[in-house]
């Protein structure tokens, strides 16, 4: 008889400095056909993969505890529904925040668990930049990560949780697993895969899963934003040899340990100021500025008009003698404005500081509405050309990480002087357009710099946050 194999699971990364609440406009839940046919290996016929539901939304604030809710149940009545399963791949993001759980994947993982049951395989596929817990990992059979940031391998991931789950099961192995807390916080524009020491511990993962009785390794990052006490990274090794996975995972435990004060930033870092400065200096254009303290795809809410202020005072700017794209600023009251001007009429808005108010005011722009365009992700978007600078502001949270996206609101980025976007490393399209590269050490929720907003429930000492430590105890403890 074929396998009876689940998917599903609540994907978000959640900052507890951003005040943005997510609510259940803001996931995205698929059922169904919907859901299968986000992965692709379901077609390969290896097992009859049953859809439960998947929500997923733009990293941001925490989850409101009703959504939370919502969703947990309605994953918990399909498994019951569905009937017997023999595995289920258990696909979530590892960095959800909700206000009145101190681990809520953990909370999650136990109540698809009790729904389906001790003898079903639970196999879970996550991000590295989640914080995971031995709690979690007690709950589920097999856990991994992605290993390259940015999460160029997302997809691979995915597909190798679910193989080695469907190996386990057409050979009857229930995996034990080693895990083991690394007291190191780090954001994940020090620890990308692009640069030493991060390409070396995550590239030495698939050999690790070759040692003989290994089935996977993983190395997490940790999510440094939010104020959590399992906000950590960790490593966990999955296989069938006790001694096979305690040894490799203590190693990786150990090198990450070792490297601590090796990581760096992935690009040149500056102040808001400088990295302006920078760009107007650079002989080769695009420059692109990364707006990384309010970077919604890492859970800033996307509206701190901080580095934009600072670009329209800028007279190069200003006077247009030089072009800039700013992308973007959230503001559904400001898009609902320019909609009522008209596209071709002259505006003066104000846009930003309205979820964060901590990091900043709402900014003044003046200018042409240049387009107004319905997005499938930003709602209603406006195009605000001010001297020089062409500002997107968007009725709902929108990265902008793809040249597709720029071009359905008729801008060329290849064209500008500079483009300024919301985000931290380089997702692979912006990487190619950039021939010069800044990264802002902007405020808000997702400050880069960890030390200046104020975490106070991390389980200490952890790296950095404490100057003196001796060496953790990094023994992996045995799950099975």
């Amino acid at each position: 008889m074929a396998l009876r194999i689940g998917i599903g699971g609540i994907h978000i990364e959640c900052s507890t400095f951003t005040p943005h609440v997510t609510r259940d406009a803001d996931f995205a839940v698929r059922r169904g056909d919907e859901l299968l046919a986000r992965y692709e290996f379901t077609g390969e016929g290896e097992a009859q993969w049953v859809p439960l539901v998947h929500a997923r939304a733009v990293p941001g604030g925490p989850v409101a505890p009703d959504t939370y809710a919502r969703l947990k149940d309605e994953l918990v009545d399909r498994i019951r529904a569905a009937g017997p399963l023999d595995g289920l791949l258990f696909d979530i993001h590892g960095a959800m925040h909700v206000p009145g759980y101190e681990d809520v994947e953990a909370d999650l993982a136990a109540a698809v668990r009790a729904a389906v049951g001790p003898a079903c395989l639970i196999s879970t596929a996550t991000d590295l930049h989640g914080s995971v817990t031995e709690a979690l990992v007690r709950q589920v059979d097999l856990i991994t990560a992605h290993r390259l940031a940015p999460h160029e391998d997302e997809w691979i991931t995915r597909e190798r949780a679910a193989r080695v789950l469907v190996s386990c099961l057409r050979h009857g192995i229930r995996p034990i697993k080693a895990w083991v807390r690394v007291p190191v916080l780090l954001p994940g524009e020090k620890t990308s895969t692009r640069d030493e020491p991060a390409r070396g511990l995550w590239g030495s993962l698939a050999e690790v899963e070759r040692t003989p009785g290994v089935l996977d390794a993983a190395i997490w990052v940790g999510y440094a934003w939010a104020d959590e006490p399992r906000s950590s990274a960790a490593v966990v090794v999955s296989g069938t040899d006790e001694r096979a996975v305690l040894g490799e995972a203590a190693k990786l435990a150990e090198r990450y340990w070792a490297v601590r004060g090796q990581f760096t930033f992935v690009g040149p870092t500056g102040t808001a100021e400088e990295a302006i400065d920078a760009a107007v200096g650079s002989a080769r254009k695009p420059f692109v500025i990364s707006d990384s303290g309010d970077n919604p795809t890492a859970g800033g809410a996307g509206d701190v008009p901080f580095l934009l202020e600072r670009l329209l005072a800028r007279p190069e700017f200003k006077a247009g003698g030089l072009s800039a794209i700013y992308a973007s600023i959230v503001d559904p009251d400001a898009v609902r404005a320019c909609a009522a001007s008209g596209a071709g009429t002259d505006v003066d808005i104000s846009v930003g500081g309205r979820l964060d108010t901590r990091h900043g005011r709402p900014a003044t722009v003046r200018g042409r509405v240049e387009a107004l365009v319905d997005d499938p992700a930003g709602g209603l978007v406006a195009v605000v050309a001010a001297g020089g600078v062409r500002v997107i502001v968007t009725s709902r949270r929108k990265p902008y990480h793809l040249m597709a996206d720029f071009a359905r609101l008729g801008l060329d980025p290849h064209r500008a002087d500079l483009v300024v976007v919301k985000i931290g490393y380089l997702e692979p399209e912006l990487q190619r357009l950039a021939q010069g590269w800044m990264i802002a050490l902007t405020p808000g929720g997702v400050d880069q710099d960890l030390l200046r907003l104020g975490h106070q429930r991390l389980t200490r000492p952890v790296y950095p946050f404490d100057a003196e430590l001796s060496t953790p105890d990094l023994t992996p403890r045995l799950i099975s």
